[in-house]
């Protein structure tokens, strides 16, 4: 099974990476662009075919690892 783990940051945390890709964007002529939020995708190879075991333990990963549930939030893609 493949996982695919998004973490972006939560709403309200300032983002300046973001802001540097708006703020270029805009310089290149790109209009209609009103907000730039950068995260990350992990994709992680797992062994299981126990779909509910597959969510559990990347859950687990993310939450010790993967993510800093302060100022992150993430979502996660079992396939």
């Amino acid at each position: 099974m493949t996982a695919v783990v998004n973490v972006f940051l939560k709403d309200g945390v300032l983002d300046p990476q973001g802001k540097a890709a708006h703020h270029a964007l805009d310089s290149l002529g790109f209009q209609g662009v009103s907000d730039v939020r950068i995260g990350k995708q992990i994709v992680i190879q797992l062994d299981t075919t126990d779909r509910t075991k597959a969510q559990s333990e990347v859950k687990e990963m993310c939450e010790t690892l993967l993510a800093n549930t302060v100022i992150e939030d993430y979502t996660i893609e079992i396939n």
